[in-house]
């Protein structure tokens, strides 16, 4: 007889979970605020370079994000190149001019100032594997959307895109035109600025998409907004990878060459050194080291991990000009 209520139990339990409220999501209609679709005005006639005109056809729009009170927005250099001039549309439909401040190539992020104060979305910690995430992007110039899925690896470098790299992977859908767009955590805080698709045959979506990080967009804007370019700093070595043989021990990036009176050279670092971590940073490869570098400032000073004749050290650096 008691079986006989199990089907009652089932239908009690299935109704409890339909009358429970739904749970909020990461992205709401004020989350949608803080980004813009990016609308660059480009270079008309005869004598238009044919990197332009393809610019023009491949990426008509893009999308930027705001990082600063008074209507500034962080957006992808390759989303501007070319361009004469730039607007944005908003969430609510309106079209209003901005203006570039800066453009940092080696990491392909931009700086532009749109003529509206727009919200800045909080910003989130670094997030870890398998963390929910959303992209927030203007996918083929439809318009904002949105699009979710998870972290699928972090501090990437050496993709391919840039000089530096430091991406957040992940397989929220990207597409062009979404590019230059937020990505967002579980709690719709902002970490990171999608920047690339990773794709071989066709400029589409295939599931492995970066963004990069926040620290990163920061470092760069932040510069931007002051002196309209990136003033870096450097730490005084050459690193490349390590070969096959030498990675049966551990990975790294190994030192080849140290500049007289720099950072590294200060720091007791020498050629034949492994360099394994960087504030905590596993390095993985040589480019590990010029991403993790570049988070740094003139003067800022970080704990280095090394390998040396099989022993591991650890110094503080400091960095220079």
């Amino acid at each position: 007889m008691a079986g006989r209520y199990i089907p009652i139990l089932w239908l009690w339990a299935a109704l409890t979970v339909l009358a429970a409220p739904a749970a909020a999501g990461p992205v709401s209609p004020d989350t949608l605020r803080s980004v813009v679709s990016v609308l660059p005005e480009w270079p008309k006639g005869r004598d238009v370079p044919a990197d332009v005109k393809r610019a023009r056809r491949e990426r008509p729009e893009g999308t930027g994000v705001a990082v600063f009170e008074g209507g500034y927005l962080a957006t992808n250099v390759h989303v501007l190149r070319g361009s004469t001039s730039v607007r944005v549309r908003l969430a609510d439909g309106r079209i209003l001019p901005a203006e570039i401040v800066g453009l940092d190539a080696p990491t392909d992020i931009a700086l532009i100032k749109a003529s509206v104060d727009l919200p800045v979305l909080e910003a989130g910690p670094e997030p870890a594997l398998a963390d929910p995430v959303c992209a927030i992007g203007n996918q083929f110039g439809l318009g904002l959307s949105v699009t979710c899925g998870v972290v699928s690896a972090t501090h990437r470098s050496g993709v391919g895109f840039n000089p530096i790299e430091d991406f957040i992977q992940t397989d929220a859908v990207v597409n062009p035109g979404a590019l230059g767009g937020a990505l967002v955590d579980g709690q719709g805080r902002l970490v990171g600025l999608v920047s690339a698709i990773f794709t071989k045959e066709v400029d589409a979506n295939v599931g492995v998409n970066f963004a990069a990080s926040l620290p990163m967009v920061m470092r760069v804007v932040e510069d931007l907004k002051a002196t309209g370019r990136v003033i870096r700093s450097r730490l005084g070595l050459r690193v490349e990878d390590l070969p096959e043989a030498a990675r049966k021990t551990g990975a790294g990036a190994g030192v080849v060459r140290v500049q007289a009176k720099g950072a590294a050279e200060a720091a007791g670092l020498r050629p034949g050194d492994v360099i394994v971590e960087i504030a905590g940073r596993k390095i993985l490869k040589a480019s590990g080291v010029t991403s993790a570098v570049h988070l740094f400032r003139r003067g800022d000073a970080f704990d280095l991990t090394f390998r040396r004749s099989g022993e591991t050290k650890r110094v503080t650096v400091t960095l220079r000009k």
